[in-house]
């Protein structure tokens, strides 16, 4: 990068573009590293078939893009934030647990382990080996360190390394998902950005990928400063749909699954509202008329996941820089939050 493009580009974003740059081999990397732990956590499900994850932010998305994945190797998973479960705590008998969190040294994390002790049961997943969180449980340790951008980019992928080698434990054939790693895919996104030129907010949304539609959703939300956000499929379908226009943008995801003829009949319904809509599509399916397709090979699960969400962090980039003059720079968070 030329000291040209380092003055006119916002340094929240150069360093946001360091992590993207280096999430694919970390991503492996983790992967390749998580082999035992990750025995000792699927040993663990065996035992117990319950699953409760527990994050913040980032790491809750990450946990809503799992929860399927989980159930369909016969886990009973569920993805729930951690400030909730402080306030409204499920049981944890017979569970096992699973605290996510980038740093491993959230408010959230730390009260949470003073106030339950955790359990022979409890594991965590993080990028920092010193943390609070690695040094107080069986953790998963992603490769290459804390991320160090604000929006969560490089970390959410590495998460999701780690997810498939626990998955690949269960039985899960990682092939496809680490081919998507391996070799990613680069479409263009010049037409969706255009498409949403003019809107006000974004709302994002999936079915079995509504995950990632919240990870989404969080980061535009963080670099534009604009009130983005993200409803499941059938949520959206049920009464939100009034505020669809063309001053809002919307966003949908749609792999090789069940779902699909779903998230189709979505983007119909709100291409007739006159709102801009953007499919990043791995369905194998034939295009939406009206929508901007972002399109990606047939995949499915983990491997769709890795397929788009390289090219939804650079559409969430330009997005933001677009509208932002310091995107990437925090005004009103902290990457770690310490205080709730």
């Amino acid at each position: 990068m030329t000291s040209t493009m380092e003055t006119t580009r916002p340094a929240g974003l150069i360093a946001i573009d360091r992590e993207m740059a280096r999430q694919h081999a970390d991503a492996l990397a983790s992967y390749d590293g998580a082999r035992k732990t990750a025995q000792a956590i699927a040993a663990s499900l065996k035992k117990n078939g319950r699953l409760l994850l527990l994050g913040m932010g980032g790491s809750h998305a990450i946990g809503r893009a799992v929860e399927p994945l989980y159930r369909a190797r016969g886990i009973d998973a569920i993805a729930l934030p951690l400030s909730e479960q402080l306030g409204q705590p499920l049981s944890l008998e017979g569970r096992s647990v699973l605290v996510t969190s980038q740093s491993g040294e959230s408010a959230e994390v730390v009260r949470w382990f003073n106030e339950t002790g955790g359990s022979f049961d409890t594991f965590g997943l993080t990028l920092e080996t010193g943390s609070f969180l690695a040094r107080t449980a069986t953790s998963l340790i992603g490769s290459g360190g804390a991320e160090q951008a604000f929006a969560a980019t490089r970390s959410l992928t590495v998460s999701f390394a780690l997810h498939l080698a626990v998955l690949g434990a269960l039985g899960e054939d990682p092939s496809a998902a680490l081919t998507a790693l391996s070799f990613p895919e680069t479409p263009g996104i010049d037409a969706a950005l255009a498409a949403l030129d003019g809107v006000a907010t974004v709302v994002t949304s999936g079915r079995r990928l509504q995950g990632l539609a919240e990870a989404l959703a969080l980061g535009l939300t963080e670099l534009s400063r604009r009130p983005c956000f993200s409803l499941e499929g059938g949520q959206l379908r049920h009464g939100p749909m009034e505020m669809l226009s063309p001053s809002i943008g919307v966003v949908l995801f749609r792999g090789a699954d069940s779902t699909a003829g779903l998230v189709t009949a979505m983007a119909v319904s709100a291409v007739e509202t006159g709102a801009p809509v953007v499919i990043f599509d791995a369905s194998g399916e034939k295009p939406v008329a009206g929508a901007v397709t972002i399109g990606f090979k047939p995949a499915s699960d983990l491997a769709a996941i890795f397929a788009m969400l390289p090219v939804a962090q650079r559409f969430m980039i330009a997005f933001a820089d677009a509208r932002v003059e310091n995107a990437g720079t925090p005004v009103r968070s902290t990457k770690i939050t310490r205080s709730e």
